[in-house]
């Protein structure tokens, strides 16, 4: 499983434009994963907001976004955010660039991004399992050992640490 560094991610938007750059800044924003995000409408972004209604595994999930990408998401006027989003133009634009990402992970590459900079940052792991849309905590999990020293938690918050006892 790779990810993209924050100057992989510089160097890929730099190489996209349109629909393209969007869709590649909104998933590792959010997590979304490709279909999830080229099937978004209008009605799916409500005011820094963005409801994934056609998901894996069904459910709806709600994720906030900055007023910033808000608003560069919610250009244009038809029913679809994304209508000239290319698969093969954007995955062929990252294998180009990172050809040591792996055989069938080109585009999902952007929704690991998103979670192992999220737990690089100190994000909670039920929090990334919510975003993500993961059934099970044990799916979410992979991205544990990005956690900045979360071992340490163990004997910071344990209750025999300190002089109280």
């Amino acid at each position: 499983m790779g990810f993209l560094s924050q100057e992989n991610i510089g160097e890929l938007l730099k190489n996209l434009t349109g629909d393209n750059l969007r869709t590649a800044k909104l998933s590792p924003a959010t997590g979304g994963r490709w279909g999830e995000i080229t099937s978004l409408s209008r009605k799916s972004v409500i005011k820094y907001k963005v409801t994934y209604l056609k998901t894996k595994n069904g459910k709806n999930r709600t994720v906030p976004v900055s007023p910033t990408l808000w608003k560069e998401i919610t250009t244009g006027s038809g029913p679809l955010l994304f209508p000239q989003a290319n698969y093969k133009e954007l995955r062929e634009t990252l294998m180009m660039l990172f050809p040591w990402l792996p055989d069938g992970q080109a585009l999902h590459v952007l929704r690991h991004t998103f979670a192992s900079h999220f737990m690089m940052k100190g994000g909670n792991i039920l929090a990334l399992q919510k975003i993500l849309g993961h059934a099970t905590i044990t799916q979410t999990m992979i991205y544990a050992h990005f956690a900045p020293d979360y071992l340490q938690d163990a004997v910071r918050l344990n209750p025999l640490e300190g002089d109280s006892v």
